[in-house]
């Protein structure tokens, strides 16, 4: 079974291609590039170098989010895009358990990192297992660290984004607080395709219904509820 794996769900970039369990092509890249222009490109290239022809795919599996607004819907744009024209499933990987799949050789709890702007996060807290500690979602810093401070493990803190919040996170937590060498801190194609491989495939049809998971409702809907809260304050 031949598989395509995106993740365009933050600033890095990465794309993978696995056939019949083997990793053929893995391409990563933390260079800030409009997705919108690269990302396309990407898919075509690895195809190449893995000499499988578009039409040969089985499934394609791509990070859902959280993460940027852009670069969650990119990904998950050309996921469908590409299912829908070959007819084949699409499955939605968490970018969340992508990213702590990185540290799941650590012993201890995985805590993947991306910036939400204003001291919130897009975070969970996993086992080495892999296993949900404390559900994907969109938090205060402070919430996370404050959880992670009532338990006993380290805590592997894997993610680009760890570096702006180290300071506080070390802060908090002291030396039970382990940042993930540079190696691991991008998220990997290959892992969004090898958390894909353990879900059911769903039918075709799905794709059509498959969206985003954000994790947090964008700000043009954050505005326009706001709006609608001043309206019904002022005909009251």
């Amino acid at each position: 079974m031949i598989w395509l794996g995106i993740d365009t769900s933050n600033v890095p970039l990465s794309i993978a291609v696995v056939k019949d369990n083997q990793l053929l092509v893995e391409w990563t890249s933390s260079i800030k590039v409009t997705h919108s222009v690269g990302a396309m490109p990407a898919v075509e290239e690895a195809l190449k170098q893995a000499n499988i022809k578009p039409g040969d795919i089985d499934a394609i599996a791509v990070a859902e989010g959280p993460g940027s607004y852009t670069g969650v819907r990119i990904g998950v744009t050309i996921a469908k895009t590409l299912a829908w024209t070959l007819k084949i499933p699409v499955v939605g990987v968490s970018s969340l358990l992508t990213l702590a799949g990185n540290g799941s050789l650590f012993d201890g709890l995985i805590c993947p990192i991306m910036d939400a702007r204003r001291d919130n996060v897009f975070s969970a807290i996993y086992t080495n297992e892999l296993l949900t500690d404390l559900t994907d979602g969109h938090y205060a810093l402070e919430t996370i660290l404050e959880k992670l401070a009532t338990r006993e493990e380290n805590i592997l803190f894997v993610g680009k984004d760890v570096s702006i919040h180290w300071e506080a996170i070390q802060r908090v937590l002291g030396e039970r607080a382990i940042r993930a060498p540079f190696n691991l801190e991008l998220p990997r194609a290959s892992v969004v395709i090898e958390q894909a491989m353990k879900k059911p495939l769903p039918s075709i049809e799905e794709t059509h219904h498959f969206v985003p998971d954000y994790k947090r409702i964008t700000e043009a809907e954050t505005n326009w509820k706001a709006d609608q809260l001043k309206a019904g304050k002022a005909n009251d």
